[in-house]
């Protein structure tokens, strides 16, 4: 049996009631502690204290990579680390646990800014969304919009509520309820709420944002499950059509957590809605032209999938130095079976790898690929109704020829 390594960094989540809101639990690490760090404004918040306090107190150096070193350099003393409300729901305590093992760490968390606006508001906490915008791209919260959607943010800064009002009235949800919480749990403790629309305020640094979503009439609603409409995008033509999209992800199942290479991505569809469908999906497009990757970029910014990673390039060359994929897509560059080798090799057992093609060439590529390799091959034809005439008739979209597989 291994012995444990006794604990000797705590992290202390800490409201703005300060020192005197902290369990005892809490208040007995800090008095005990050889070292304490934290960002300015957690320090200040200790500034009541600074008789049951004897030890040094430090603010976080930039970059914070800097400090984590520091703070390993003081590894088995007794160190506390302040973070604010809930370590572990976006704050620090993930980092930490990255750099150091779970048997060296205690945890003691205060109340996250995510339950005390839920409470405020007298939302059920499991049926919201909750994110953060803090340090992110605002885009974000254009995939988390829906009619009904209840979401609470973390925000950066005082801009961040006139910013996302914006975005809500851009999105068609200026009549949505926007309400301002500033200084959460404090003596400051303000709320105020109005249509997004009719927001013109100033808030604190120190907010949080909480979304009651309302379209105005005629608001497209994009959900996401995936097979969005084509008009969601801006193309050149070049794109996986709805019908052929949709079939598409559901052979390359979208897992939380897990990874895509979209392979001559394109309008970046197939990696947008891989973004949209699961919880922390990670994706990389990988697109030669930069007049398609200008379109990428958009797209990924306007369907609130930003963290989409672009690179310039063609396979198998722009593949190099790639994390290791779950699942694979190729809807360009079909030109032989070399590609589809590389990309066979490149995944672990249980990913998944699909191909599409429109021609004949490339038909013949997936043909080869499924004799060497196997998987399925399947032919996916499309008819649209459109006017002939004074008529209607079938008009065939370009039908295509599809290999999937997952790796045994």
């Amino acid at each position: 049996m291994s012995s444990q390594t006794a604990p000797w960094l705590t992290i202390i989540g800490i409201g703005e009631d300060g020192f005197d809101g902290l369990s005892p639990a809490a208040q007995s690490a800090l008095q005990s502690a050889s070292l304490i760090y934290g960002g300015a404004r957690h320090l200040e918040l200790l500034n009541g204290a600074a008789e049951d306090i004897s030890c040094e107190m430090k603010a976080w150096p930039s970059p914070l990579t800097k400090g984590i070193e520091e703070l390993a350099s003081h590894r088995g003393q007794n160190t506390v680390v302040l973070a604010t409300g809930d370590p572990q729901w976006f704050g620090i305590g993930a980092t930490l646990h990255r750099q150091f093992s779970t048997e060296e760490i205690e945890v003691i968390p205060h109340l996250s800014a995510f339950s005390l606006a839920a409470s405020r508001l007298g939302w059920s906490l499991q049926n919201v969304e909750t994110l953060s915008l803090h340090g992110r791209p605002l885009d974000t919260l254009r995939g988390f919009l829906y009619p009904g959607a209840r979401i609470i943010a973390l925000t950066s800064n005082g801009a961040a509520p006139g910013e996302i009002a914006d975005l809500l009235a851009d999105e068609g949800y200026g009549a949505s309820s926007l309400t301002v919480l500033e200084h959460l749990g404090g003596p400051q403790e303000k709320v105020s709420s109005c249509e997004a629309e009719e927001y013109n305020g100033e808030a604190a640094e120190l907010n949080t944002v909480a979304i009651e979503a309302k379209p105005i009439p005629n608001t497209p609603v994009l959900s996401r499950t995936p097979g969005l409409p084509d008009s969601a995008f801006r193309h050149d033509g070049k794109m996986t059509k709805q019908e052929v999209r949709a079939v598409t992800l559901a052979k390359l199942a979208p897992i939380p957590g897990q990874l895509l290479w979209d392979i001559g991505a394109g309008s970046g569809s197939i990696g947008i809605e891989w973004l949209r469908a699961g919880k922390d999906t990670k994706a990389v497009a990988i697109e030669p032209l930069e007049k398609r990757r200008v379109f990428i970029r958009g797209n990924a910014a306007a369907l609130g999938t930003p963290q989409l990673q672009l690179v310039e390039g063609k396979a198998p060359e722009a593949l190099d130095n790639l994390p290791q994929p779950d699942a694979i897509f190729v809807g360009g560059g079909l030109t032989s079976t070399g590609i589809l080798k590389t990309c066979f090799d490149a995944l672990p057992s249980g990913g998944r790898l699909v191909a599409n093609a429109v021609t004949l060439e490339g038909e013949q590529v997936l043909a080869e690929g499924w004799k060497k390799f196997g998987g399925e091959l399947c032919r996916i034809a499309i008819s649209r109704a459109d006017p002939i005439g004074g008529l209607t008739g079938w008009r065939p979209l370009m039908p295509v020829t599809q290999w999937s597989l997952v790796k045994s």
